[in-house]
């Protein structure tokens, strides 16, 4: 699809959205996200016959589009979805998530009070995991002076981490 149309449809999609997510929202008995999701699947159907309806009626066309997926989804009996009052406890993936957040920002404060390239041969070495050479070549030092900033770096990191001290339980 050329230039001139894609841009043409992306004109037609900005001019007439909120016209159309009105539109959604009735023919979802006012379900925000079912007429979201309703006019986002509509759009990507007039998106694969643009090149047919962009010069007759694309409005008629989308909306007929609509329609048609809203019966259709209204007919179903279930959308693989249970609405319920309160949502499930759930345990987070892999332990208490707020304790990896917390932890995360203190690191990321305490890298924050490196020198800029102790900073940054620490967060290449272990973050982005690259091997000293490359460091050097990132930094442009040789790598024995990449070595001394990542060493000089991460005794500053234990030592800025050690000063604060978590309570247990």
């Amino acid at each position: 699809m050329g230039q001139a149309r894609a841009g043409a449809f992306e004109e037609f999609v900005a001019a007439r959205w909120s016209g159309l997510l009105h539109l959604a929202r009735l023919l979802t008995a006012g379900d925000r996200h079912r007429a979201e999701d309703l006019l986002q699947e509509s759009l990507v159907r007039l998106w694969a016959a643009w090149p047919k309806v962009a010069d007759g009626a694309p409005e008629a066309y989308v909306r007929r589009v609509m329609a048609r997926a809203a019966a259709r989804s209204a007919r179903r009996r279930w959308w693989g979805e249970r609405p319920v009052d309160r949502l499930p406890e759930t345990p987070a993936a892999g332990g208490d998530m707020s304790a990896a957040v917390a932890e995360r920002s203190r690191l990321e404060a305490a890298l924050s009070l490196l020198p800029p390239k102790q900073r940054a041969a620490v967060v290449l070495r272990y973050y982005e995991d690259l091997p000293e050479g490359q460091v050097a070549d990132a930094l442009g030092c040789p790598v024995g002076t990449a070595r001394s900033h990542v060493a000089r770096g991460v005794a500053r990191l234990r030592t800025l981490l050690a000063d604060v001290v978590e309570p247990v339980g």
